[in-house]
């Protein structure tokens, strides 16, 4: 399939917070854009007020369609799907029959799918066999991003040259996407982070103060990064905005929905459901593959035990806290 060199027109699948600030990203960036969820009446509801419940107090971008029919917003240049990791295989795969062959679909969520251990892009390969999968993740809140405020990230496709025509589609002053062909490298910077930010939670939860922070964030790349290697990713993107770039904004702040979770564990709060934090659900499925691999990863191993109740949090800091010493790699 050839690599388009112009895109116009926008599908962004998927109303969240993550999706309406995509869907402003483009527009500035002088796009014709289609915002796309589900439920017809909360499409109506965001038309009408040109607001999303998600992101209240931010407008949509004049340039903004929104609408409740996927064939119109699949008919397009390139696609945004910005559903969450374990619904991009439904998604994909009702895609399959109604976009044009070619299309760019870019995967905006960060995480690998349960049961297949597959990554997003793997996925869309499989659900979407006519589409030129690709990756978008890196360092960004919703918030910011949907305001305008200064954000890097990085974008990445195995074809040579789609990585860079996406970049040029949504880049503007305010949004930065670098580009690259490492895809895996930005899919497992992106998903293993969701992971480690759950401990950095957990570590101020407990109140275990910052020198342990620190500890915790440096030593939960030095497993984000032997994982990635193993997958054959390329240091500079580990190092780069996806990987460790993505890791200190998340396992630093409460805007992080998983570093948000990590907190009510470490305080001993009730977890309820409602929202979505994306490492909860990566947590086994990272864990099963670096076992599977012969990856240590100590810190996420700890975060999958304390999530499926098999260890207390203060079990599984005690368990990392009296690992055998070694040599710092």
């Amino acid at each position: 399939m050839s690599v388009p060199t112009h895109i116009q027109t926008i599908g962004v699948l998927g109303a969240g917070a993550w999706g309406t600030a995509l869907a402003n990203v483009a527009a500035r960036a002088g796009r014709d854009v289609i915002l796309w969820g589900r439920n017809a009446e909360a499409m109506r509801r965001i038309g009408e007020r040109r607001e999303s419940p998600r992101l209240p107090g931010i407008k949509l971008d004049d340039a903004v369609r929104v609408t409740a029919d996927l064939k119109t917003a699949a008919t397009v240049d390139a696609i945004l799907l910005v559903v969450p990791a374990q619904a991009v295989r439904e998604t994909a795969s009702t895609l399959h029959d109604i976009m044009p062959s070619g299309t760019p679909v870019v995967a905006c969520a960060k995480g690998i799918e349960r049961g297949t251990q597959r990554f997003m892009t793997e996925v869309i390969a499989e659900g979407a066999q006519t589409a030129l999968p690709a990756i978008l993740s890196g360092p960004s809140f919703a918030s910011d991003v949907a305001r305008g405020l200064p954000t890097a990230v990085t974008l990445a496709a195995r074809e040579p040259g789609l990585a860079e025509v996406l970049a040029r589609a949504l880049g503007s002053s305010s949004f930065r996407p670098y580009h690259s062909t490492d895809v895996r490298g930005v899919e497992i910077g992106g998903a293993a982070k969701n992971v480690l930010a759950i401990a950095a939670g957990i570590v101020t939860g407990r109140g275990l103060g910052a020198s342990a922070t620190a500890a915790m964030t440096t030593r939960g790349f030095a497993e984000l990064f032997r994982f990635g290697r193993a997958f054959g990713a390329r240091g500079e993107t580990l190092t780069g905005l996806s990987g460790l770039g993505d890791l200190v904004l998340t396992c630093s702040s409460p805007q992080s929905r998983n570093y948000a979770l990590g907190l009510a564990l470490g305080r001993g709060e009730a977890v309820h459901g409602g929202v979505l934090a994306e490492g909860a659900l990566t947590a086994p499925v990272l864990v099963a593959l670096a076992r599977a691999h012969e990856i240590e990863m100590p810190i996420a191993k700890a975060v999958a035990a304390v999530l499926d109740q098999s260890l207390s949090v203060d079990q599984a800091i005690e368990a990392l806290m009296t690992r055998p010493f070694r040599a710092e790699d």
